[in-house]
């Protein structure tokens, strides 16, 4: 898919894009620049709240069963 960028300068997320990642109106999006590629992610409208749990299990991931971590656990 493709879109224009006007002289105003905004553009606009195709409405198959809005629809299949529910982007609503007022939704937040980041642009993410690393020099060669530009990626825009769409935000949860509360980052807290979306980010709960998701480190549930990485001790165990990361550090083999065992290994002990500094505070004594």
């Amino acid at each position: 898919m493709k879109t224009t960028v006007t002289a105003r300068e905004p553009t606009v997320a195709p409405a198959k894009i809005r629809t299949d990642h529910q982007i609503s109106a007022q939704a937040q999006l980041a642009w993410l620049d690393d020099g060669e590629t530009i990626r825009v992610i769409s935000l949860p409208p509360n980052a807290i709240r979306a980010a709960r749990g998701i480190s549930t299990g990485l001790r165990q991931r990361l550090l083999p069963v065992g290994v002990p971590v500094r505070g004594g656990e």
